[in-house]
């Protein structure tokens, strides 16, 4: 809190006025060298530095196996903050914040002595720039790396409690590659934090529209009462990109598209638009609710467990897309030619509860699709009885909401209206709204949020172990499932999708949007 509103009897620390100051603290990062460090994490901290949210206390120590010194490290990231920052360049706050900077070299993540020189300079930065002994400790690394690095951490004594200081760890997905070895990841990261500190970061979750969706639905009174059943007919959920896998083959091959989006993302996205009202937004009561979801959703339709029936996958072929040629998939560097990795997948799923049952929610995600669009479309059922003619509803479709995570920002709703003229007849017409028309203030990006959460200790956009398990216990069934079953099915660039997609909903006589 800031010492003002300590000091000041008249001031209410919750006033929304008053910035939230995250406290000092010394973040270590683990990967900075990395892409997501580079382009995301670096120029997120500069900006909350400049907006006045970091402490000017607020230091960074970068591990990597790069010979730099303190300096290197300070070059570094200063080109990637002026690259990829979203406010102005401000030599003041550069100066402060690269005052904080330190690099400790490590030959690999099993260098005990570097383990030493790290906990010499956090140490040092503690009595140097009044960091009160808080540490975060980000993790930007493969989970591969989690067992040298969780328990030389451990061992090292920079997790040992002192009074009045706190220490959080901050890891990036996938959590696992399954839901054993997710339960594995939380026993190693368990070794340094209590389960509390521990911070997942779901990068969507840190995104203005996302959030958007509890203040829909729980802060308005016209959507709630036709949130279930007994008005929706089903929810679509998607992810498409209308890019391929780039440079990151050695990652993606071995994850694949549902274990990338589906199983964090998606179930995410899911949770939130189906559960129940929280009794408060704080973390523990919106992870409360969320979790209730995921544990009675079911990959039974009609109570029978057919995944041939209620999944599908693909993997994109070789040909045009935009009218430029691109390789197909397993044509990707570093793609093994015999890879059986999907690139597109889809999931009918159940939720086996009063409110949403019999409701199917389909959830895709893909690569090298017709566009990039992510959106959470709700569509209810058509009205039991219209008194107009069939001809003149003829271009009537069901009623929808579809809240539109990125990259258009906002909310549609789809219903029917009269057509001007001298007889009646309707048409589908949209409501729209759109955060760039309806606020002034740019939205956050999202690892903005998402830092400064983590070092304010707020956890209500990170999800919880539990919601992890109970994700790959979703997930896993299916992955098994297409690992015995050969390769995807391939599909044009461009496309929404295989066939079998297509197929998957139709066995529900409904389809895709096209968005």
């Amino acid at each position: 809190m800031p010492q003002d509103v300590q000091d000041n009897p008249l001031l209410d620390s919750r006033d929304l006025r008053l910035p939230r100051i995250a406290d000092p603290c010394v973040m270590v990062m683990f990967g900075i060298t990395g892409d997501l460090a580079r382009h995301k994490l670096l120029p997120a901290i500069y900006d909350l530095a400049n907006r006045g949210l970091l402490s000017p206390a607020f230091s960074l120590v970068g591990v990597g196996r790069r010979d730099w010194s303190d300096d290197d490290m300070r070059e570094y990231v200063e080109k990637s903050a002026r690259e990829g920052a979203r406010t102005e360049w401000s030599p003041a706050i550069w100066e402060q914040l690269a005052a904080g900077m330190r690099f400790v070299t490590f030959s690999d993540f099993e260098d005990d002595e570097a383990y030493s020189r790290l906990t010499d300079v956090v140490a040092e930065l503690d009595g140097t720039r009044g960091t009160k002994g808080n540490r975060a400790f980000y993790l930007s690394i493969p989970p591969s790396y989690f067992p040298a690095v969780t328990e030389r951490v451990a061992n090292s004594g920079l997790v040992d409690e002192a009074p009045g200081s706190w220490r959080r760890v901050v890891i990036e997905k996938p959590f696992g590659h399954d839901r054993a070895s997710a339960r594995e990841l939380d026993e190693l990261v368990g070794r340094i934090v209590r389960p509390d500190d521990v911070f997942r970061v779901d990068h969507y979750l840190g995104k203005e529209t996302v959030q958007n969706i509890l203040a829909l639905r729980f802060a308005n009174t016209m959507f709630e009462p036709l949130w279930n059943q007994g008005y929706v007919d089903h929810v679509q959920i998607t992810m498409a990109e209308d890019i391929g896998i780039g440079t990151r083959a050695g990652y993606y091959d071995t994850i694949g598209a549902a274990r990338d989006v589906i199983q964090n993302h998606l179930l995410q996205l899911l949770a939130l638009t189906a559960m129940e009202e929280p009794t408060s937004m704080d973390a523990a009561a919106v992870r409360a609710e969320k979790e209730k979801i995921l544990a009675a959703v079911t990959l039974e339709r009609d109570g029978v467990l057919d995944l041939d029936a209620t999944t599908a996958r693909g993997r994109y072929d070789a040909g045009f897309q935009g009218g430029v040629p691109v390789k197909g998939y397993t044509e990707e560097d570093g793609v093994p030619e015999e890879s059986t990795t999907e690139t597109f997948a889809a999931v009918r799923l159940e939720i086996a509860n009063r409110r949403w049952a019999g409701v199917p929610f389909y959830l895709r995600a893909g690569k090298r699709l017709a566009r990039r669009v992510t959106e959470v479309a709700v569509v209810f059922k058509k009205p039991p009885f219209l008194p107009f003619d069939a001809a003149a509803t003829a271009g009537v479709g069901a009623n929808a909401i579809v809240l539109r995570i990125q990259p258009d920002e906002g909310i549609t709703m789809r219903l029917a209206s009269k057509v001007p003229g001298t007889y009646m007849e309707l048409r589908d017409v949209t409501m729209d709204f759109g955060y760039g028309a309806s606020f002034n203030d740019e939205s956050p990006e999202a690892y903005e949020r998402l830092i400064l959460d983590a070092l304010l200790g707020d956890a209500p956009l990170f999800p919880h172990q539990r919601e992890v398990d109970l994700s790959w216990r979703i997930l896993d069934p299916v992955i098994e499932h297409w690992a015995a079953s050969g390769a995807p099915e391939g599909y044009r660039p461009g496309s929404w999708g295989p066939a079998g997609a297509d197929e998957l909903l139709a066995r529900d006589s409904r389809t895709w949007r096209r968005s």
